[in-house]
């Protein structure tokens, strides 16, 4: 599906669960973004039905009725009721796949996005359902969401991109020029394929380990994607041969806390560190880079102790989280 369509479908979807009333085809028109406000009537009209047709392909629960008690003008809507998931039970890989798509819907450009839509709609005279959790999005940029934005402009338009990259977490970074086509997740990380121009191959490039801004270079229209590439086939040879060994670290935690890290030690033992009581963990991990989020996100109760490499990958986290929130080092 083309971006600016999947994009589309997502405002419909957004502005139909924003409201009880039925909304009307001229009000979708006037107020969910991605529609045409001028061109033809008809073209408009058939945009809208295979619009329709497409959420009730993908199991959305579209109701039509009336748009008031007094008008015979027929409108749209999604019950929230009929359209909300029961509670579900996620493993680990399901819930990385839902955090990182739950990091993608808290950028500032989503964020306004929906804002202007909703907007629109109460200028409208249409009553929208306050407390959505789309209205309650924090505005914080992240790197990652920047290239994903930025990525996929240049996949749509066809353009090449330069940005900085490293392999792994001990490597440095390197400048990478590539021509983007496509991208997609593996176990709930999100990866770049594409043709690397300095290395003439095909090449994936894990989007946490781009560092700074993505830029757009040369003319649109340049790259051309095979047409017997199949992204997510790509990614998965990539990432199953470059599969790195089980890392062994270990982890100070305080007691009762950090059961995260807990279920994967293979070895615990008491220890105290500067005067408070905990255990310390044997871990593995695939990665330096995850385990420091893990660490990292659990504050002071947990304390990377070795080796020197996982160490300072925690302290990279937390320092780029105080310079987010604005802080000092």
């Amino acid at each position: 599906m083309a971006a600016a369509r999947a994009e589309r479908l997502v405002n419909l979807v957004i502005a139909l669960l924003s409201t009880r009333q039925f909304l009307t085809a001229d009000q979708i028109r006037e107020t969910v973004a991605g529609y045409p406000r001028d061109g033809s009537d008809d073209a408009y009209y058939r945009m809208l039905e295979r619009d329709k047709a497409e959420l009730r392909d993908l199991g959305i629960p579209l109701e039509t009725g009336r748009a008031s008690w007094h008008s015979t003008t027929e409108g749209y809507r999604i019950r929230r009721d009929a359209y909300e998931l029961p509670d579900v039970q996620l493993d680990q890989d399901e819930a990385a796949a839902v955090a990182v798509a739950a990091q993608l819907w808290q950028s500032p450009e989503l964020h306004a996005a929906t804002q202007a839509a909703l907007l629109k709609l109460r200028a409208g005279g249409v009553p929208v359902i306050e407390g959505l959790p789309v209205t309650m999005v924090p505005q914080r940029a992240r790197t990652s969401e920047q290239a994903v934005r930025v990525l996929l402009e240049a996949i749509d338009s066809a353009t090449a991109v330069r940005f900085a990259h490293r392999r792994s977490a001990g490597e440095d970074f390197r400048e990478r020029e590539v021509e983007p086509w496509g991208i997609g997740t593996w176990r709930g990380r999100w990866y770049l394929v594409g043709q690397d121009r300095h290395k003439q191959a095909v090449r994936t490039f894990r989007l946490s380990r781009i560092a700074g801004e993505v830029s757009v270079i040369g003319k649109r229209g340049m790259v051309r994607k095979p047409e017997d590439v199949d992204i997510h086939e790509v990614i998965a040879r990539a990432v199953a041969s470059g599969t790195a060994p089980r890392l062994p670290a270990k982890v100070w935690v305080a007691p009762g806390k950090v059961h995260e890290l807990r279920r994967m030690a293979s070895a615990s033992a008491r220890h105290a560190l500067d005067g408070v009581d905990g255990d310390l963990l044997e871990v593995e991990a695939s990665s330096w880079e995850w385990l420091a989020r893990a660490i990292a996100g659990h504050g002071p109760d947990a304390v990377a102790m070795e080796p020197p490499e996982l160490v300072r990958e925690v302290v990279a986290v937390l320092e780029g989280a105080l310079r987010a929130a604005g802080g000092d080092r």
